[in-house]
């Protein structure tokens, strides 16, 4: 135990001490950023739609995929062609009446009389996958339709750029749709994004998930 003692009061060892405790603030802050800004510029590309069932009974889940059908349907109709996000959040809100009504009309048609609450706004989410497209846990934009007491599994999609129009069934995103991600992103978020990346890129990709678990990434105003 002296020994131990005379050994951290030497000076020297003091400042080894100091500069490796200052060395992992400073790492970790330099991570803290990193993560914030690559997730800030992930997030402020996307556009989501987020349907969230009423309950997590075999008909309340029936019903959240019809109305996310009709809901693509309509979508596909006013904002597949949408050059930007931000157009893509203007006809959106354009057509907010528009998406309650239909999602009204569905649940009526199938015989349920659940009310709808439609928001758009800035939510968080988790990390999600989407075919070969994965985004990282943090707070994006998105349309979100709550059906009912909204307390089942909930269904996303990108809706800018227009993921919500391919088949994943294959787990593969068609190169055309991913290539219109990597022209509102940078090469390294694109990358970060994509299944087919190094070691290098998941582990950075990892990095994100676990800053923004732990509330250290914060919505983008």
């Amino acid at each position: 135990m002296k020994k131990f003692l005379k050994i951290i009061n030497n000076p020297k060892i003091k400042c080894i001490f100091l500069l490796a405790f200052l060395l992992l603030i400073y790492s970790t802050i330099c991570a803290i950023s990193y993560a914030q800004n690559i997730s800030n510029n992930i997030s402020s590309s996307v556009f989501r739609l987020h349907v969230i069932a009423n309950s997590d009974t075999e008909e309340d889940q029936n019903l959240k995929y019809k109305v996310r059908d009709n809901l693509i349907k309509y979508m596909n109709t006013i904002c597949y062609n949408c050059p930007n996000k931000e157009e893509a959040i203007k006809k959106a809100q354009e057509h907010k009446k528009d998406f309650e009504n239909i999602a009204l009309q569905t649940i009526k048609d199938n015989g349920f009389s659940y009310s709808v609450n439609i928001n758009i706004g800035n939510f968080e989410f988790p990390t999600k996958t989407y075919g070969d497209i994965s985004l990282p846990a943090g707070h994006y934009d998105a349309l979100r339709v709550e059906i009912g007491e909204a307390k089942g599994r909930n269904w996303w999609c990108v809706m800018f750029p227009p993921l919500c129009f391919v088949d994943v069934s294959s787990g593969i995103v068609p190169e055309e749709s991913k290539e219109m991600i990597q022209n509102n992103l940078s090469e390294e978020e694109f990358a970060l994004v994509s299944e087919n990346s190094s070691n290098n890129i998941k582990f950075k990709f990892k990095l994100i998930e676990f800053f923004a678990n732990k509330g250290l990434i914060t919505a983008k105003k």
